[in-house]
């Protein structure tokens, strides 16, 4: 059985994809009402166990409550970083933000409880870099995976920690207008199908990614020139580097 990840679902935009893509998606959103609006959107998907939505903001190593940080405008900003020690703040102040109290859970025991996954998507909120180190923690090394590089420590981990030697690069920016009417495989319906992506989520991941797998001494020299930001990487440990400068 292949499952996907989705860590930090936001409004389920991706979801749909993901279903097309696997046996089981299981969804974490720390936002209770975006997860009752993912609840609504996808009712059929639910009934049949295919979608699995967890509420809970995920944390490194253990289980219980913690602060989450709801941003009042931008629900895309909302996040398990205390206002004023995020890498990439915005702008925005503590004023910004409504704290609230959420169920935590590790990632050891949500992947215990669902199983390794087979596609792992980490975008939350200037969390992704402890989220990715929990994942060096517990060994758990997905055959693809993806994370936002806010932080050059994102790289490091995936390529040093996790031994990754094939990469890819998403730039979150022009998804809805490079992937809008692409065509990939869904193992699902077992033929090709027509998709656009729309603007905001993660876009496709793997091979549903147009270009070749770089090396890892290319995507840092992509990334140098490039720079961080609202890209994501994606990574392979199912595929060979045919890509190298």
């Amino acid at each position: 059985m292949k499952t996907i990840y989705d860590f930090g679902s936001n409004n389920g935009d991706d979801i749909p994809y993901y279903l097309l893509k696997s046996d089981k998606v299981i969804s974490i959103e720390a936002n209770p009402a975006l997860c009752e609006f993912i609840r609504g959107r996808f009712k059929e998907e639910i009934l049949k166990e295919r979608l699995i939505v967890e509420n809970c903001a995920i944390t490194e190593s253990s289980d219980g409550n913690i602060d989450f940080y709801l941003h009042d405008k931008y629900h895309v900003r909302s996040t398990l970083v205390a206002p004023g020690k995020a890498p990439d703040e915005g702008g925005f102040t503590e004023k910004d933000f409504t704290r609230i109290d959420v169920k935590a859970i590790s990632v050891g025991s949500l992947i215990k409880r669902y199983g390794m996954p087979y596609y792992a998507k980490i975008d939350v909120e200037g969390y992704d870099e402890n989220l990715l180190n929990a994942f060096v923690l517990n060994q758990i090394i997905p055959p693809y995976i993806s994370v936002e590089s806010h932080t050059i420590g994102v790289f490091a981990l995936l390529s040093e920690k996790l031994g990754y030697k094939s990469f890819k690069l998403v730039d979150g920016r022009s998804v809805g207008s490079i992937y809008n009417r692409s065509i990939f495989y869904s193992p699902v319906l077992d033929k090709q199908v027509l998709y656009s992506f729309p603007h905001h989520s993660a876009g496709p991941f793997g091979n549903d990614i147009y270009g070749e797998w770089m090396d890892k001494k290319t995507l840092l020299k992509v990334l140098a020139i490039q720079g961080l930001g609202w890209k994501d990487i994606h990574a392979s440990a199912a595929d060979q580097p045919t890509l190298s400068f």
